[in-house]
């Protein structure tokens, strides 16, 4: 059996570092996207 520290909040879930970092490693490949779709990623709004 693991000893690991008592979870204290939501970031000491490896769930949550996990996705935590996947979030982080799209959105620094996203700046490398042409301007026009940089701008629709974040223009979703409907008509």
């Amino acid at each position: 059996m693991e000893n690991k520290k008592p979870i204290q909040s939501h970031r000491d879930l490896e769930v949550y570092q996990t996705a935590f970092d996947a979030a982080m490693e799209i959105f620094e490949l996203s700046k490398k996207f042409p301007i026009e779709e940089r701008y629709s990623l974040t223009d979703q709004r409907g008509s």
